[in-house]
């Protein structure tokens, strides 16, 4: 079987969320970016690639390092050019361009016709924190097309500024890392700790289960006992 590597072969692969893959593999990945070189799954038999890499990921890699759960030669190695993607709370500005691409995107794949989003829900948008980032925002709007009866976008603007309020405690503002804790400690009580599923706190925060597990455990959430 050709994998992607053997695809990519003269061009680029992008390695997604490059901080959920196991140390095991870790090491074969190690070995096609130093030695170019690889087997296909069953076989002996080592082949050449002359492939870019191109890796992405949500989570600290440095303090993986450090908790031995990256490797620190594969880090190094995909660290060359390193490129800091700033969270959709820092980018505010962006948020009504990407509501209306991500309207129109689902609307024109629904055959639904959405003509008005109205300026409090722009404006409630704008307020919330995101802690799943556009992923977060693309699956709210997919689901606010397809609850949407007519022209108007309805989007639960209760839900988003109960969240949105939680950055706040008797009017005073939190950091970004108490409000971001806050939102996934009320959406954890909402969804009742479940994690995973269609319904969970990491679908509706628009990120994995393994990637939420890793953040309530960097901001010291736990599930209480029953």
């Amino acid at each position: 079987r050709i994998g992607r590597f053997e695809l990519a072969d003269r061009g680029t692969v992008f390695l997604d969320e490059v901080g959920e893959v196991p140390l095991d593999l870790q090491t074969k990945l190690l070995r096609v970016l130093q030695e170019r070189e690889f087997e296909r799954l069953g076989s002996t038999r080592t082949m050449r690639t002359d492939t870019r890499l191109i890796a992405a990921t949500n989570r600290d890699l440095s303090a993986m390092v450090e908790e031995q759960k990256f490797r620190s030669d594969l880090f190094y190695r995909l660290n060359v050019f390193p490129v800091r993607v700033p969270a959709l709370r820092e980018r505010a500005q962006d948020i009504p361009l990407l509501v209306r691409h991500f309207v129109q995107h689902f609307a024109r794949r629904m055959k639904r016709t959405i003509e008005t989003i109205p300026s409090e829900t722009m404006d409630a948008l704008i307020r919330y924190p995101w802690p799943g980032n556009i992923r977060e925002l693309e699956n709210l709007i997919e689901r606010a097309v397809i609850l949407s009866p007519g022209p108007v976008l309805k989007v639960p603007v209760g839900d988003i500024d109960s969240h949105t309020t939680s950055g706040q405690v008797n009017g005073k503002h939190l950091t970004l890392e108490e409000a971001d804790r806050a939102h996934i400690l009320a959406t954890l009580k909402e969804t009742r700790w479940v994690l995973s599923g269609p319904n969970g706190a990491a679908t509706r925060l628009g990120m994995n289960r393994s990637t939420l597990q890793f953040r309530m455990k960097k901001l010291g959430i736990v599930r209480p006992e029953p």
